[in-house]
């Protein structure tokens, strides 16, 4: 299965599910997905931490294909990262929900033939999963009785067919012409 692959490459991260569905041949995911990995630190091929990733990502995928995936990009130049190193294993028919620091309102954006729904959301704000239940009005009790795998078919199941955003469509230059620069407060101890 695809999502073994990638686990034996160390693409996943702070996986919090990683198993299968009741759906045959479907897995879930619900962690960090990896867009660039480190420099190979040593001979033996050990890797530094990687550079960039896909951030509380739910992802479902089948035999060889992701057929949904939806997640936080720090920026949104990473979305063309996501396609260099998983582009072959994406169907066709992908569906895909973003939410992105650096973009000021919520759009809506075509990249390699695949409609891109994008949602402005500041790191730390709020998590991907409760923040996109919440833009699909989704409830507990739409998950009641599911595994952790299964609520993630729900999720997919509703994006498909039952969201249609209003939001602006922009091509991705549009896109790429509207990203704002993050200012991020410092916290910690004075």
């Amino acid at each position: 299965m695809l999502l073994n692959r990638y686990d034996e490459s160390a693409l996943l991260t702070n996986a919090n599910i990683k198993e299968k569905t009741t759906t045959p041949n479907l897995d879930a995911f619900r962690g960090d997905l990896v867009l660039e990995e480190g420099e190979i630190a040593d001979s033996l091929g050990r890797r530094l931490p990687p550079i960039s990733f896909i951030k509380q990502v739910a992802l479902l995928a089948g035999v060889d294909k992701i057929i949904f995936i939806s997640g936080f990009l720090e920026k949104l130049e990473y979305l063309p990262l996501f396609y260099e190193k998983y582009g072959t294993d994406v169907a066709d028919d992908l569906v895909a929900v973003f939410y992105v620091e650096n973009i000021p309102k919520s759009i809506q954006t075509e990249y390699r033939g695949i409609h891109h729904v994008l949602l402005p959301m500041i790191e730390g704000e709020g998590t991907v999963w409760n923040e996109l239940n919440e833009e699909l009005a989704l409830e507990k009790t739409d998950f009641k009785g599911q595994s952790a795998a299964d609520k993630v078919i729900t999720v997919y199941n509703t994006v498909k067919t039952d969201y249609h955003p209003k939001y602006p469509v922009v091509t991705f230059d549009e896109a790429l012409a509207q990203i704002i620069e993050v200012k991020k407060e410092l916290r910690g101890a004075v």
